[in-house]
């Protein structure tokens, strides 16, 4: 097998190009379609182009918050990681992860109960327009149902795709059935480098979007 010499700038690209290739005549609505080919580039496979589900609106509802200047919140340091924090910073943002938060291990541990669900209640506290991107912990899904249920909190956007086998599907299920903007992967598939594509794709388009504002 041939090894093509590509130019690094070229790299990408062409991986975008080979990516609408294998997509063939799959129809995609063109406000989903750079996510799910962004999602389809982190991960190598063509299934999500099945299994993302979007609420109506949710791109859009995505996209105005983050030029609002919404705060992003994860359950794991690897998503805050993988989120473009140079892209963040220019729509005005923050990311925040409160995982390691050592009174965030002590009161989980008093309380029996996850970290991933005292993050919820940490991003509830921030009194903020948020995001919430979710891709390991179905507990932080489920405590964000009931802190939504409260009204504690109303987040501008829930992406939610948590990865594993204990109670993935009935918390992804909780957010698919709200009436919350949301991203969703259908199954137990997920991760926290898709959460963190997803919110990359989204500001990728937030930002093209006031390009086109100044422009006009």
């Amino acid at each position: 097998m041939k090894i093509e010499r590509i130019p690094p700038g070229e790299i990408e690209a062409r991986s975008f190009a080979i990516i609408g290739e294998e997509l063939g005549g799959i129809h995609l609505d063109p406000r989903e379609e750079p996510i799910i080919k962004r999602v389809i580039h982190t991960t190598a496979d063509f299934e999500f182009a099945r299994t993302l589900a979007f609420s109506p609106g949710a791109v859009e509802k995505g996209i105005e918050s983050l030029r609002a200047g919404a705060a992003v919140v994860t359950d794991t340091n690897m998503a805050k990681a993988g989120i473009n924090k140079g892209n963040l910073g220019k729509l005005g943002g923050d990311v925040f992860c409160f995982m390691s938060d050592p009174d965030v291990a002590s009161e989980a541990k008093s309380r029996g109960v996850t970290r991933a669900e005292i993050c919820m209640e940490r991003a509830a506290a921030l009194r903020r327009p948020v995001i919430i991107a979710v891709g390991n912990a179905p507990t932080a899904l489920i405590r964000l149902s009931e802190l939504m249920e409260e009204g504690r909190i109303s987040p501008a956007l829930v992406v939610g795709v948590p990865v594993g086998f204990v109670n993935v599907i009935p918390a992804k299920e909780l957010i698919l059935q709200s009436a919350v903007p949301h991203i969703v992967i259908k199954g137990r598939k997920g991760g926290s480098n898709i959460a963190a594509a997803i919110v990359n794709a989204l500001m990728l388009q937030a930002l093209a979007q006031g390009e086109e504002s100044s422009i006009l």
